[in-house]
């Protein structure tokens, strides 16, 4: 009788005992002696016993039906050395039998020609199956606990990488420089700019090293915004939890690279002009047929000569020089004079108090509430010393009282973060705003293109002399207008554009808007036109004005 001895172990059993491949071998070889059986070949695996899908298996397979009859065995030390899943089992012992091959296992023998064995028998394959399917599911759910309390699993993400802690445990932190590219990516792909291809080769540029499929799944994952996805599972649908990780993008930027990916946001790339001596064009209307001016040059004897034209027939054509000249010193203007940044701050900043009263009350009722939970478990803390109360009691009490203090530590971080002071954000307009003509001299042109938009959101009307608009951004507008209105003239009076007619064009990038809530609306703005000063006699957001004419005017001497 001759036998092919299978040894097979998988990469998790190495180290475990009786499962070394020189253990069995000799096991196999003893029993061999001992049976008078000669020993054709021995054939090691390193393999999982899941499926029989296994390099060295499907070689053995292979070289039995080229050499039919040339063994009697296949000799292996235990069942779950053959296999670990019964049905793929019994259709092998099948296709071996039918190639004349009697599988055996030397330290669980059966004689498979008797009925009652083939019991045994499913017990011997049906056992390591479910220790691996226990196995798993023990591994699941394990992996489940973990993201569930915040945890990423496995290798980090492009501009992560693993640490350990000092007590042994596992999370994942921003590295640079790639964590900063990856944010680069995808504020880049929010602006619009640029597509995703393009910015795919500038990141790889930049140095971030992965495959263009995996780079795609990167722009998914929602890790870069701190939250880790984890999946359904049973009666658990699919969600997003809370990560311990730091994020590096926010949320809003994450869900808004999402919609965009799935289609629900269309992107409108601005064409930006490619020179800097058509800065305007596309934001200019022709005054004689109100079509769009376009911008081209011209080849002359001394060089090329820039010009704004309509693109119909009506003839209107411009000098791009002077039209963008008369531009900038228009754009002086709208600078706010000197002393009235600081009032303007002050009003924004009551205005931002009046806005977030009711976000400090809350504050301060959770604050309360989490000081009465504190203090009402150390209460019963002190029960349970004294003896009024059973230790069952108090837990009882106290994963109630945990359970309530964790959830007003949230809302108390929450809304510690949203109280913040615009200080900050107050500052930094305000000195944009006060030098915007020299910022929008030093531009580059696509600078100044987001300068443009960002003042008059409709068209200009260029006649060739001076610049109209139907709508100038709120904030811009007011600004203009109060800084106007707040000057002096040679009398001392204050003197209002208010008086002026809202249907006559005036000199200059002029809004043809009522007159109307001027003031007033000034304290109900959305977005804080930064930079509107004035000195007056302030007595709070909701100070009356007094209507004068056609105008309205603060009481105070106006400078």
């Amino acid at each position: 009788m001759t036998a092919d001895l299978y040894i097979r172990v998988s990469t998790d059993e190495q180290a475990d005992k009786g499962y070394s491949q020189r253990d069995q071998e000799e096991r196999l070889r003893k029993y061999c002696e001992n049976n008078q059986i000669k020993v054709r070949q021995v054939i090691f695996e390193d393999h999982s016993a899941k499926t029989f899908n296994r390099p060295k298996w499907n070689g053995l397979l292979f070289d039995l039906k080229k050499k039919k009859n040339a063994v009697d065995f296949v000799l292996f030390s235990k069942w779950d050395r053959f296999s670990r899943n019964a049905g793929d089992a019994y259709q092998m012992i099948n296709i071996l039998r039918k190639l004349g091959v009697e599988p055996q296992a030397i330290e669980q023998p059966l004689d498979l020609a008797v009925p009652e064995n083939k019991l045994m028998l499913a017990f011997y394959l049906a056992a390591p199956e479910v220790e691996n399917d226990r196995r798993a599911l023990n591994v699941l759910l394990g992996m489940r606990k973990a993201k569930k309390e915040g945890r990423w699993m496995g290798v980090a993400p492009v501009g992560y990488a693993n640490k350990i802690t000092e007590d042994g445990k596992k999370y994942i932190a921003p590295v640079e420089p790639e964590a900063s590219i990856m944010k680069w990516v995808f504020e880049t792909l929010a602006e619009g700019q640029l597509n995703i291809e393009q910015i795919m080769k500038q990141a790889f540029g930049k140095g971030i090293k992965t495959c263009r499929s995996n780079f795609w799944n990167l722009l998914r994952n929602p890790v870069y915004c701190g939250r880790i996805y984890l999946s359904g599972y049973k009666e658990e649908e699919s969600r997003h939890v809370q990560g311990l990780h730091q994020p590096i993008i926010s949320e809003a930027l994450f869900y808004d690279i999402q919609d965009y990916l799935n289609g629900k946001k269309k992107t409108y790339r601005a064409k930006v002009g490619g020179m800097d001596e058509l800065q305007l064009r596309g934001y200019l209307i022709c005054p004689k047929c109100g079509k769009l001016l376009t911008g081209s040059a011209s080849k002359g004897r001394n060089g090329r000569y820039y010009y704004y034209h309509c693109i119909s027939s009506c003839g209107a054509r411009f000098k791009a020089e002077n039209a963008n000249q008369l531009f900038s010193s228009e754009l002086k203007k709208l600078v706010p004079k000197a002393g009235m940044t600081e009032v303007y701050k002050v009003v924004l900043q009551e205005e931002f108090k009046a806005q977030t009263k009711s976000q400090r009350e809350d504050l301060k009722q959770v604050k309360e509430a989490l000081e009465k939970a504190n203090t009402e478990l150390a209460n019963a803390r002190k029960l349970l010393l004294s003896n009024e109360i059973e230790p069952s009691e108090y837990r009882t009490i106290k994963a109630d009282y945990e359970k309530k203090i964790t959830g007003l530590e949230s809302k108390l971080i929450e809304l510690s973060q949203e109280g913040k002071s615009i200080e900050p954000l107050l500052n930094k307009a305000l000195t944009t705003l006060t030098s915007l003509d020299k910022l929008y001299e030093k531009a580059d042109n696509k600078a100044k293109r987001e300068i443009i938009g960002s003042i008059f959101p409709e068209k200009l009307i260029f006649d060739g002399f001076q610049y109209r608009t139907a709508r100038m951004n709120e904030a811009v507008r007011l600004i203009y207008s109060l800084d106007k209105s707040f000057s002096q003239n040679e009398n001392g009076q204050t003197e209002s554009i208010f008086d002026l007619s809202t249907l006559v064009p005036r000199t200059g990038i002029e809004p043809a808007l009522p007159c109307e809530n001027q003031i007033l609306s000034l304290a109900r703005l959305p977005i804080p036109p930064s930079g509107l000063t004035c000195n007056y006699s302030y007595t709070g957001v909701n100070a009356t004005p007094q209507r004068a004419g056609c105008g309205l005017q603060y009481y105070g001497a106006m400078r």
